[in-house]
């Protein structure tokens, strides 16, 4: 296979690999299946998945000076990033013990959505990793053309939601396997972990300013 498609084949699997590291993304997509069932689960990936797109078209179809405007503001961006996730972290952690309803509203889905593309930007850099990763992968990059920039960004988008749906999947058959109190201690450790990550953005961001 070769040309357009091995390029969009190639991305998928990146896009795989760029989602998979257990973070504090993930642990708020499994927080929220286990709380809220399959969709918002589906939701919360879907809206990783949209973040990961948008950096990586920025970095496949060479938008330097979009790159340099948002690294360049990544204190402010991370600190916003940060503030987010501790709040939804503490929010978490306080509220586990209330298992919520299993039927996620459409408003609801439609929060939990753009919470994960705004907290998925928070970190700027993933411009440069995908640029970075695209230039040892031999995908499309600046001056490629069109085509490449497009199946590359296409194939992380693909390869990202592949793993949202597989992981949210695994967690929903878990769910019903579980009692309420694993649920909620899961939920707790999910929020801890939210809220230790959001310490370490802002303590970036903070370091970064001096």
């Amino acid at each position: 296979m070769t040309g357009t498609p091995a390029v969009f084949a190639r991305a998928v699997g990146l896009g795989v690999l760029v989602a998979a590291p257990i973070g504090a993304i993930s642990m708020l997509c499994m927080q929220r299946t286990l709380a809220r069932g399959r969709a918002a689960g589906l939701a919360t990936g879907a809206g990783v998945a949209t973040a990961d797109a948008l950096y990586a078209a920025v970095a496949a179809f060479g938008l330097t000076a979009v790159s340099d405007a948002l690294v360049g503001a990544q204190v402010w961006v991370r600190v916003g990033g940060g503030l987010a996730l501790l709040v939804i972290g503490v929010r978490t952690v306080l509220g586990a013990g209330a298992r919520r309803a299993a039927t996620a509203e459409e408003g609801s889905l439609l929060a939990e959505y753009t919470s994960a593309v705004a907290l998925t930007l928070a970190n700027p850099q993933t411009i440069l990793t995908f640029a970075a990763i695209f230039a040892g992968a031999g995908l499309a990059v600046s001056g490629s053309g069109w085509t490449g920039a497009a199946a590359t960004t296409a194939g992380i988008a693909a390869g990202s939601m592949l793993w949202w749906v597989g992981l949210v999947t695994v967690v929903g058959l878990a769910r019903h396997m579980l009692t309420p109190a694993a649920v909620t201690w899961v939920s707790r450790i999910a929020g801890a972990v939210v809220v230790a990550f959001a310490v370490w953005l802002l303590a970036g961001a903070v370091a970064g300013s001096l």
